[in-house]
């Protein structure tokens, strides 16, 4: 299992969050700044599918880790399937949790006892108080699910005798110190809010279906008295050992010290024309059409950083690992060798099945937990495919950036511009995020197809304002002189206006 999955998070500072009581969600627990208030009552709501239960039975078996008493109340789902449920995780519930199935006394289902003076509703609601309180007096937790709202709001027929209700819960609960999560399905009168101001905190559940793809869920806290907590919309999703929340990344509250110095890609050429190299802490953007090489590119400084002995990370979108490690091993790459030495993180990722946040938090992980100091994403295209209903790729970019700027990683991202010569247009601007952009471009000379780099923008120190031809060779990546001699070079017809001819002699290159 990869180790951003063992681990979600750093672990909350225990003397900061006092005696909350955890949801056994390690991003949730950071979203609610450590867990839920104790003593009293929470919602979680959210369309069925969304993962309540799977949120429930993680803050019941957090409790029962810690020697607390939990009770399951369910009025909607059987404790057959619930047991389920919690397999499928590979959970079993210990003794500690208790599972009451509240179902309709005998005499309100036999039709020759029920009584005509009253309605059916008003005792069906007084049995189903009545059995709640006669199971927590039984098992006196301290942790209580009830599952789910819905079935009580229809009982009660009326918002007063449904707030009334809660009401009554809540005191009930509350006397006796308990922390309760309330489950609200949204099945029956999605618009009435009575609960929301009756409880002390609300959570709210949502799934998205994107035009292709998996399904994407996210949540967000809409409440929380006397409590600040981290706002906004967070992605979550529900796989195999239960629910696992990513926190939105916000790069001002993470702070390092580290002494920025120039990466080195070790081809002198491209050295010179950066300046001296990429500044250590800072993002590069190689941007170009498809083909020009800027996966090659940006393999330089990830080999010339293993081989000063640091880690690195590539994250590819776009090119299916195997042929990758193919196609750069003939140019003096060995990815395979630098990953199983431990030196390099490299998967491949689908745009398809990965929202925003889960993918910040993998990028996350690499840096502050692997050490990684050169990170690599190839390419923002394949990034912006997996957010295709986002309208905010460019915020998601800057905090990323910022934050492995930050943590002294240098980052490189590669952008495929639309065309091949002459007038280019990239699906999305951020380069003025980028603090060094490279930009590639073909052009025509001497009747052939070439390839030239410069570098645009470098905010960390000078650079060359030069233009470079380069080629890729069986040996890797050349550069030759500055083309002098031309002018036009970026528009891809140049015009020859020297005396000699300054182009790399593809015979000879290496």
């Amino acid at each position: 299992m990869p180790f951003w999955l063992r681990s979600e998070l750093p672990m909350i500072d225990e003397s900061a969050v006092g005696s909350k009581a955890r949801t056994g969600v390690a991003g949730l627990d950071d979203i609610l700044a450590g867990g839920l208030a104790p003593g009293h009552l929470f919602l979680l709501e959210g369309n069925p599918g969304t993962g309540k239960t799977t949120i429930a039975l993680s803050f019941l078996l957090d409790g029962a880790r810690r020697g607390e008493q939990g009770l399951y109340i369910t009025l909607s789902e059987t404790e057959r399937e619930l047991r389920e449920g919690a397999r499928s995780h590979g959970w079993s519930l210990p003794d500690n949790i208790k599972i009451f199935e509240l179902v309709p006394p005998e005499s309100l289902l036999d039709a020759a006892q029920q009584q005509s003076l009253l309605y059916s509703s008003d005792l069906e609601l007084g049995e189903a108080t009545k059995q709640i309180f006669e199971a927590f007096e039984r098992v006196k937790p301290a942790r209580v699910v009830l599952d789910s709202l819905s079935e009580i709001r229809l009982l009660a027929q009326s918002s007063l005798r449904y707030r009334r209700q809660i009401l009554a819960l809540k005191h009930y609960f509350a006397r006796l110190g308990a922390t309760v999560l309330l489950l609200d399905d949204l099945t029956s009168d999605t618009l009435d809010k009575t609960v929301h101001s009756v409880v002390h905190g609300v959570i709210r559940l949502e799934e998205l279906a994107p035009e292709y793809g998996a399904e994407r869920r996210r949540l967000r806290v809409s409440k929380y008295r006397g409590q600040s907590f981290r706002g906004g919309f967070h992605d979550f999703c529900i796989k195999h050992g239960g629910v696992q929340v990513f926190p939105r990344l916000i790069a001002a509250e993470h702070r390092s010290g580290f002494e920025r110095r120039p990466m080195t890609s070790d081809i002198a050429e491209l050295d010179a024309l950066l300046g001296g190299g990429v500044e250590q802490g800072s993002s590069a953007m190689v941007l170009g059409p498809a083909g020009t090489g800027k996966s090659t590119f940006v393999l330089q400084f990830v080999a010339a950083a293993v081989r000063r002995g640091e880690k690195a990370a590539i994250f590819v979108f776009d090119e299916e690992l195997g042929l990758l490690f193919n196609r750069t091993r003939t140019m003096g790459f060995d990815l395979e060798q630098m990953r199983s030495s431990g030196m390099l993180h490299i998967e491949q990722l689908d745009a398809a099945e990965l929202s925003p946040g889960e993918f910040t938090h993998r990028v996350r992980a690499n840096v502050t937990e692997a050490q990684a100091k050169t990170v690599v994403i190839d390419s923002l295209n394949g990034y912006q495919a997996a957010m295709p209903n986002e309208n905010a790729l460019v915020l998601h970019v800057h905090e990323l950036l910022q934050f492995l700027n930050r943590q002294g990683a240098t980052t490189f991202l590669t952008v495929a511009q639309h065309g091949l010569v002459g007038d280019m247009k990239s699906p999305v601007d951020i380069t003025y995020l980028a603090d060094t952009v490279i930009l590639l471009r073909y052009f025509e000379a001497l009747g052939k197809v070439r390839r030239a780099v410069s570098v645009i923008k470098k905010r960390t120190g000078a650079h060359e304002d030069t233009i470079r031809e380069y080629r890729i060779g069986p040996n890797g990546l050349s550069l030759g002189a500055p083309l002098n001699e031309f002018q036009g070079v970026l528009r891809g017809v140049p015009t020859f206006v020297g005396r000699a001819e300054p182009l790399l002699d593809t015979s000879t290159a290496k």
